[in-house]
């Protein structure tokens, strides 16, 4: 195999599981939460990384993507830690709502760290730019909710 497609390949695929990562993060974020705003807006961008997911692996059909929604370790480590966190914290929902906006963060310097590689396809990085705009677009509105409390 190439390496410059492998290489579009373990980006792409890096960025999938991060999403796999955020899918199980906002849902267990979901059943922490306390307030009901709250649990659906979490439930909601789990959904929408979802749909993220689906955007990406349409965008590369002739590549070799992850088909099971496994997350990583880390991931995983993540998301013990909220429940953890979750457990001890007098403020559950302000708490799980930090460590969303972390994750978002994250997840937007993955992004820019991918489309810094001017092989991807056009398609894919027409897609993963998109994404990345979603969640800077929603980090911002978290902000400016936060701004007015």
């Amino acid at each position: 195999m190439n390496n410059d497609i492998k290489k579009i390949e373990d980006s792409i695929n890096d960025i999938i599981q991060k999403n796999e990562d955020a899918i199980k993060g906002y849902k267990k974020a979901a059943e922490n939460a306390d307030q009901i705003g709250l649990k659906n807006y979490f439930l909601t961008k789990s959904e929408e990384r979802r749909n993220f997911l689906i955007g990406l692996k349409a965008s590369v059909p002739a590549l070799e993507t992850r088909d099971e929604i496994d997350g990583s370790t880390t991931g995983a480590v993540h998301r013990a830690w909220m429940d953890t966190k979750a457990f001890f914290s007098a403020d559950n929902d302000e708490s799980m709502l930090e460590e969303a906006i972390r994750g978002d963060k994250a997840a937007v310097e993955e992004y820019n760290e991918v489309l810094g590689d001017t092989g991807l396809p056009i398609e894919a990085a027409k897609i993963i730019r998109e994404q990345r705009d979603w969640i800077v677009k929603d980090l911002n509105k978290i902000k400016r909710l936060e701004d007015v409390r």
